[in-house]
């Protein structure tokens, strides 16, 4: 008997101990946490190299009224090689929409985010043949990660609904048809012939690979396939619920919605779109997913596992600075 009362004594003490010891971590985080994202942008990340001037621009803000139907956004380290092909199948697309409906504008912005190839001059190159009006880069002087450079791109940009793509061409960009219907059933606005709705409208559309996951499992690892389905689960169980696919690169904004969301966004690296979404979801903006094609395109700078990982330890700072307080949501769904 005295020793079962020893060992139950022991657990309820290590129990006590675990339990202060996470309310000790947690107001020490919630003390050193600011609870609204700090953004950080050089001077001379707030201009763009016009190609006809040959000179310095300045780049607008999401504050400010759109000026063009479609804004494609698209974050780019290190992607010399794996660009061209992305940009040419966008630009092919969007331009044969122009000769369609001559009055249509789109824009692409790359960010460069602290690139040390030639990202930049490739983008420029770009911009040269089919003008600053059209292409564009945001050149970051430093690195700060997929969503930063995601949320920089944003600020910067002037569509009624945005598109956030991977540089990396793995979805096909002809899809985007596919998400515009999509937020056309959501907002009841067309995009094309009523941008303006469209912009002051507040809907998200992503981008989803479920449908694709069968396929996926045959040729992935045992080891990578307990880490997806962990992480999925971790999504589920923490974050987001009713979404599918959070991670792929090919969602769509109103440009209402994106200045919302990303205004309160935190994450800066690859569990960005958690927490982006999960804002949404907080704000109850419209959220629909829609299955897209997508193809693994090689040359990827980061290591699966380790990226994994990374994804892993961010969702349970979400969870948690949100749970205690820590992290607010700036902005409040208005009608």
């Amino acid at each position: 008997m005295d020793l079962y009362l020893f060992i139950w004594s022991i657990i309820v003490y290590g129990l006590a101990a675990a339990v202060t010891l996470l309310v000790s971590i947690s107001i020490i985080i919630y003390m050193i946490t600011n609870p609204y994202p700090v953004v950080e942008r050089f001077e001379e990340e707030t201009t763009y190299s016009d190609a006809k001037s040959k000179s310095k621009a300045k780049f607008p803000n999401i504050a400010e009224p759109h000026s063009v139907h479609l804004s494609v956004v698209v974050p780019a380290y290190n992607e010399e090689e794996r660009l061209p092909p992305m940009l040419d199948e966008a630009i092919e697309f969007l331009e044969g929409r122009v000769k369609e409906q001559p009055s249509y504008k789109y824009e692409i912005i790359v960010v460069s985010d602290g690139s040390r190839d030639k990202t930049v001059q490739v983008t420029e190159g770009y911009a040269i043949k089919y003008g600053s009006e059209k292409v564009r880069c945001l050149e970051l002087i430093k690195n700060r990660g997929k969503g930063g450079a995601v949320r920089l791109g944003i600020e910067s940009c002037r569509g009624a609904s945005i598109l956030f793509a991977d540089a990396d061409g793995a979805s096909k960009f002809e899809d985007l048809t596919k998400l515009e219907a999509a937020l056309k059933g959501l907002t009841k606005c067309d995009p094309f012939s009523q941008p303006n709705d469209v912009s002051d409208s507040i809907a998200i559309v992503i981008g989803s690979r479920a449908h694709l996951e069968k396929e996926s499992l045959a040729t992935r690892s045992v080891f990578r396939n307990i880490l997806m389905y962990g992480f999925h689960f971790l999504v589920w169980l923490f974050t987001v619920k009713g979404i599918k696919d959070t991670q792929c690169g090919f969602k769509l904004f109103t440009r209402k919605a994106a200045d919302i969301c990303f205004k309160s966004l935190h994450v800066n690296r690859w569990a960005f779109d958690v927490e982006l979404l999960y804002i949404a979801q907080k704000l109850n903006i419209p959220i629909a997913e829609v299955p897209v094609r997508w193809t693994e395109i090689e040359g990827s700078k980061v290591t699966p596992v380790l990226s994994w990982v990374q994804m892993g330890c961010d969702l349970g700072l979400i969870w948690l600075k949100y749970t205690i307080g820590a992290w607010k949501i700036k902005s409040h769904k208005t009608n």
